[in-house]
């Protein structure tokens, strides 16, 4: 089945820079473009799409759902397939079916990883990760075999908010990252013989990576690479090999932080934003014992997932971060150089976008959020 292709009326928003002071949509005047830099071709219907991962190889488009399904599309001719074998997820709130990516390997191994919400007992919950064998056989359909849980939140708790999950590989493919959110639990987030709140860095098993920061120490002390977080839905290395997360804030304060092993990003001590009550949370600037955000917008964008762009259609853009906004209806762009971030672009993109992914010849497929969201593929005018 082919779907239609239409021409998006987008607006590109020009957005002058704070630095580290930075708090987004009211720190700038935004000025609009005369023309959008994209044509945008749809290609199907998703509910809750969470993730986006391309295959490599193939450039098939697999798309999770936060309700426990995944689907794919082959871009070549428009087909949708579907993918069995998946987990069983505790679906509810912020809480299901998470991210998926391929195995450095996959070419060889077919490995992949999942990531999502489980049930507990007594009504708590936690994110997993798991790693299974992805197998293709039929044009229309995959299946999932030998999934096995690597990797888990501890402890579980109860509450259907900020579990994060997003997943990354090193680029030398030894390491896998994970984003573990705090739960609501902030209580754990400032200590370390726990997970939530972090980053980990694992062995492609799911086994603590030796070196880590705080290794020796027993499980899951030992998994932990950075702490201080709150709800990473970002994760991704740079062009030049650097971890980067961004990060969902409170009532502001959303962020980008360029992670250091070792280091503590302060939440809840500090924020760029304040408590949904009101009452204020000290700035980064009060404890400069604790690692700054890059970038930090208030009013929130609500992020759903960034991407460094190789600049292979809009040379312009090489190095860049293209982040996806859910709040804000837009994609993102940002310029991040060491410790400092300057948004440079919006543009608006009419729906709340959950992620995106950039495809071998350098063009852009984005997910929009929510039941019924589209996969769009976004091409230069």
């Amino acid at each position: 089945m082919r779907f239609p292709t239409f021409a998006l009326s987008l607006c590109a928003l020009a957005i002058a820079s704070c630095g580290n002071a930075q708090s987004g949509d009211s720190a700038a005047k935004t000025t609009a473009a005369a023309d959008s830099p994209f044509n945008v071709t749809a290609l199907g219907t998703f509910d809750e799409a969470w993730a986006i991962s391309i295959e490599p190889g193939t450039g098939n488009i697999f798309i999770t759902e936060k309700g426990g399904t995944m689907k794919f599309v082959q871009p070549a001719n428009g087909r949708l397939g579907t993918v069995t074998g998946m987990p069983q997820v505790a679906y509810g709130g912020q809480g299901g079916l998470a991210d998926f990516i391929f195995a450095p390997d996959y070419a060889k191994s077919h490995t992949i990883y999942l990531s999502w919400a489980e049930a507990g007992e007594g009504g708590n919950k936690g994110g997993a990760v798991g790693r299974g064998t992805l197998v293709c056989e039929e044009h229309d359909s995959c299946r999932i075999d030998g999934l096995k849980v690597i990797w888990r939140q501890q402890p579980k708790v109860p509450g259907v908010l900020q579990y994060a999950l997003r997943m990354t590989f090193s680029p030398d493919g030894k390491y896998l990252f994970v984003s573990s959110g705090d739960r609501v639990a902030i209580d754990y987030v400032q200590k370390t013989d726990n997970n939530l709140g972090k980053i980990v860095r694992l062995l492609p098993d799911g086994r603590p990576a030796p070196g880590n920061p705080f290794a020796g120490k027993g499980g899951p002390t030992d998994e932990i690479w950075t702490i201080g977080h709150r709800n990473p839905l970002g994760l991704q290395f740079d062009p030049h090999g650097q971890l980067w997360d961004l990060e969902h804030g409170p009532a502001g304060g959303d962020e980008i932080n360029r992670l250091v092993a070792g280091d503590n990003y302060g939440w809840p001590v500090v924020s760029g934003g304040d408590n949904y009550n009101g009452t204020p949370i000290p700035r980064h600037s009060t404890h400069p014992e604790f690692h700054a955000p890059a970038i930090n917008w208030t009013p929130v964008i609500a992020p759903g997932g960034f991407i460094f762009y190789s600049g292979k259609l809009w040379p312009e853009w090489k190095g860049q971060a293209i982040v996806a906004g859910m709040k804000t209806e837009c994609l993102a762009r940002v310029s991040l150089t060491g410790d400092h971030g300057t948004e440079v672009a919006r543009y608006d993109m009419g729906h709340r976008i959950r992620g995106l992914a950039e495809a071998a010849d350098g063009s852009l497929y984005v997910i929009e959020d929510g039941k019924g969201g589209r996969l769009l593929h976004l091409t230069p005018k």
